[in-house]
């Protein structure tokens, strides 16, 4: 348990760095964005697939 919550801890600050840095979140190309009038819809598809394959890989190390 002690090893989980320091990888998310460092996890999280890299997310932080990244940030600072100037990285953009949320925006990828391939998300979808619909704009009509004063009406906009955002599904961010390809950003839910690199966080679930990155979240995957970081699980896996842990199960080992």
């Amino acid at each position: 348990m002690g090893k989980l919550l320091v990888l998310i801890g460092l996890a999280i600050a890299a997310l932080g760095l990244l940030m600072m840095l100037g990285v953009p979140f949320g925006r990828l190309p391939g998300d979808i964005v619909v704009r009509r009038g004063n009406f906009s819809f955002y599904f961010p598809i390809v950003t839910s697939i690199v966080l679930s394959i990155f979240l995957t890989l970081l699980f896996s190390l842990f199960r080992r």
